[in-house]
């Protein structure tokens, strides 16, 4: 039995297009890697055609990953000047911690009673992952293992407000997490950095949980300000947030 003539097209197998989702998703990737690597500064405006040219991408797809950005909060959009990437400033550090103190010791408070043998193995996984990719390396593995650290009892809690929040503060602790590592030379945080707030997360005492959470955030807020001011040019009351490529590196 004989088989027709086929042309080097037909005889191709379909392939489906790739999925509009999936196209976001991959520019959302390539435009975060781009701030976090500091190749897109803090504070610089995101224009839609030449960032179209660059990820030789549609608007469409383009559009969608800048959603995607500022729900992360990597991206502000500002009426009448259009979006950003997000800024590094003195009151965006004190607003984020104080923030974060509030509503981390709140979701402990959500979940202290039901923290199980999975939660407990959960926490104890994720600070095993960070402190792999702090010894690797890996900095922007070490940003997103700390997230995922952090996130753990976010996510335990089931409070979707609560959740919300911490999505809006994620992308603004990525991007000062890599600016504070490229400037400093550093691959991650301490490896040190999060052992008492561990064994006070496992522990039996939600008041030295609580005091441990406040402490651990004032860590944060001393050693942001001390890197914010150490940028050239930095204004005594702060960043105007039109930060220059070159003074993050």
């Amino acid at each position: 039995m004989s088989l027709p003539d086929l042309s080097p097209a037909d005889s191709m197998p379909r392939l489906d297009p790739v999925p509009r989702s999936t196209l976001r998703a991959h520019v959302a990737e390539r435009l975060r890697a781009a701030i976090l690597a500091g190749d897109i500064a803090p504070g610089a405006p995101l224009v839609e055609t030449a960032l179209s040219q660059r990820f030789d991408v549609s608007r469409g797809p383009l559009r969608e990953a800048l959603r995607q950005l500022i729900e992360e909060g990597l991206l502000v959009t500002v009426p009448y000047t259009g979006t950003h990437v997000a800024s590094l400033s003195f009151e965006d550090v004190r607003e984020i911690y104080s923030l974060r103190t509030a509503l981390e010791i709140f979701a402990f408070e959500q979940v202290w009673e039901h923290r199980d043998d999975r939660f407990r193995r959960e926490l104890a996984r994720r600070n095993a992952a960070l402190l792999a990719t702090i010894d690797a390396g890996d900095d922007r593995a070490s940003i997103a293992t700390e997230l995922a650290l952090h996130g753990l009892v976010y996510e335990a809690s089931g409070h979707k407000l609560l959740q919300r929040a911490w999505l809006g503060l994620r992308g603004r602790l990525q991007l000062y997490w890599a600016a504070h590592h490229r400037a400093h030379g550093r691959r991650g945080p301490r490896r040190d950095s999060h052992d008492s707030y561990i064994a006070a997360a496992l522990g039996d005492d939600l008041a030295a949980l609580r005091l441990e959470i406040a402490d651990h955030m004032q860590r944060g807020i001393a050693v942001t300000e001390r890197f914010l001011r150490s940028l050239p040019q930095a204004p005594r009351d702060g960043l105007d947030g039109v930060t220059k490529k070159g003074d993050l590196r």
